[in-house]
């Protein structure tokens, strides 16, 4: 991680604490709005925030009129934020809290409408088209309102993703609300697809440092060969937030497909090198990270891939070969957790076979004198085919409502890859060690297939996977009798 400070692109232009001022100044636009005092009393008191709120949360028009009525003046958006602002962390949940209890859904008149649909299911067509339309407006919360408007002032949309990354968890109305806006704020379409460079702003780079979740970057000559000769970083920005990357993804162009993070990390001979076409034949896409709390949920990454794809191909057309290089996260404690099932049912020796409890105790009662080093290494090369198939049955068999475990293989297999390698040693790093023994996977896109594998892991939970993976689950099944 590069330790240079990030310049926050909001902050409060207000400082004071609502419970120690007995009134909030809260300012608006200096040119043209006037200020006004917001009364604060006492810890408890709620009177300013009902203020506040009553005057900036407009009524939800009319059904016979929701398409007729002026919006509200943008400086009501505007009061709403820098009053927010000067809250601190309670008080802004108390604000939230009364939003979502004053200002959602009229459940008095949906029940009205619901029993109306009842009543109309007798009637023409058109008559019960008419009431649940009617019905659908009225589900509509008030708030929702105010979430639109604010999102078109400027700093708008950055706003809510802040509130629903910090705030919101705890109102599941106002949440899920938000979540839905933020998609659609979020659309592939609305989205840019840029390549960073080592041309790249500071501030960008700096961000695609610090944002780096997978395999950290150490310094500013690490970051440089992540984005020059025969790399690739590609971000999703949204011109509601310029300069603030929303997901990454860093690609590395080699001859073959990659078996070990190391060689694409640590190579420092593409430095400063020039790039020879006919030694790039495959992508490999190492690290993803989405960058925004804010937006999880919102699938960016999937359409990402599938962006960098095209991009890749258009500049390399004869590239045949795209996969991932993934870490599996959460390996080690599922070994640990099934390490200790077995023994508390006695059935620790189910694991291995009989050689392979046979070479371990050689291995472990070497002769004095024997160098500790070519002990480990020996028990190192015996342990691997045990540690490869308990790998492959965690990524293959090991099931979440019928979905992949694992976090990273659920998310390739969503969008149409295929399990295709597991790799021993593929992350030497005290971190790759540490999570996954040191094994990774190569998810595999097949790009006239990834349609087709999508679809029959999504709907029907089957996972594609290769020859290698499907022989490594069947020796795990045969030594642990399932």
């Amino acid at each position: 991680m590069i330790s240079h400070p990030v310049i926050r692109a909001f902050r409060s232009t207000v400082s004071c604490s609502w419970r120690r001022r007995a009134a909030l100044q809260v300012a608006l636009k200096a040119s043209d709005v006037r200020r006004r005092c917001y009364s604060a009393p006492v810890r408890g008191a709620v009177s300013g925030m009902e203020e506040i709120l009553s005057r900036v949360v407009a009524p939800v028009p009319s059904y016979e009129t929701r398409d007729k009525s002026p919006p509200p003046p943008e400086s009501n958006s505007v009061e709403f934020m820098q009053f927010y602002r000067t809250l601190d962390k309670e008080d802004k949940q108390d604000f939230l809290g009364k939003l979502s209890h004053d200002f959602g859904v009229d459940h008095k008149n949906v029940s009205e409408l619901a029993v109306k649909l009842l009543d109309t299911q007798l009637r023409d067509l058109a008559t019960i088209l008419q009431v649940e339309d009617r019905l659908r407006y009225s589900l509509t919360p008030r708030y929702k309102q105010l979430f639109s408007h604010i999102s078109r002032v400027e700093g708008g949309v950055k706003f809510w993703w802040i509130c629903e990354r910090t705030c919101l968890g705890k109102y599941k109305d106002l949440n899920a609300t938000l979540k839905s806006l933020l998609s659609e704020w979020f659309s592939v379409g609305l989205l840019r697809l840029e390549r960073i460079t080592w041309q790249s702003p500071c501030e960008i780079l700096q961000k695609i440092s610090q944002y780096e979740a997978v395999h950290p970057v150490r310094n500013w000559t690490d970051l440089k060969r992540r984005v020059g000769p025969y790399r690739r970083c590609y971000a999703f920005t949204h011109a509601a937030m310029p300069g603030e990357p929303l997901v990454v993804l860093h690609v590395a162009l080699t001859e073959d497909i990659s078996d070990n993070i190391q060689s694409i990390v640590r190579e420092f001979a593409t430095l400063d090198s020039e790039e020879d076409v006919n030694k790039i034949n495959s992508a490999i896409f190492y690290s993803i990270s989405s960058t925004q709390a804010g937006l999880q949920g919102v699938d960016l990454g999937n359409y990402l891939i599938k962006r960098v794809v095209r991009e890749l191909q258009s500049e390399f057309p004869h590239m045949a070969q795209f996969s991932s290089l993934s870490p599996i996260p959460g390996f080690s404690s599922w070994l640990q957790g099934l390490l200790s099932q077995y023994r508390k049912e006695g059935r620790g020796s189910d694991l291995l076979s009989e050689q392979e409890w046979k070479e371990v105790e050689q291995a472990t009662d070497s002769a004095p004198g024997t160098p500790a080093v070519d002990a480990l290494r020996k028990l190192s090369s015996i342990l691997e085919p045990v540690l490869m198939r308990l790998c492959a049955w965690y990524l293959y068999g090991e099931k979440r409502r019928g979905y992949a475990l694992n976090p990273v293989a659920n998310f390739h297999l969503q969008n149409g890859a295929t399990m295709w390698r597991l790799n021993w040693h593929g992350d030497t790093s005290p971190r790759g060690v540490a999570n996954s023994c040191g094994i990774m996977v190569n998810y595999r896109y097949f790009l006239s297939e990834t349609s087709k594998n999508s679809a029959l892991y999504l709907q029907n939970k089957v996972i594609p996977a290769s020859e290698q993976v499907i022989g490594l689950v069947s020796q795990f099944q045969k030594n642990s009798k399932l």
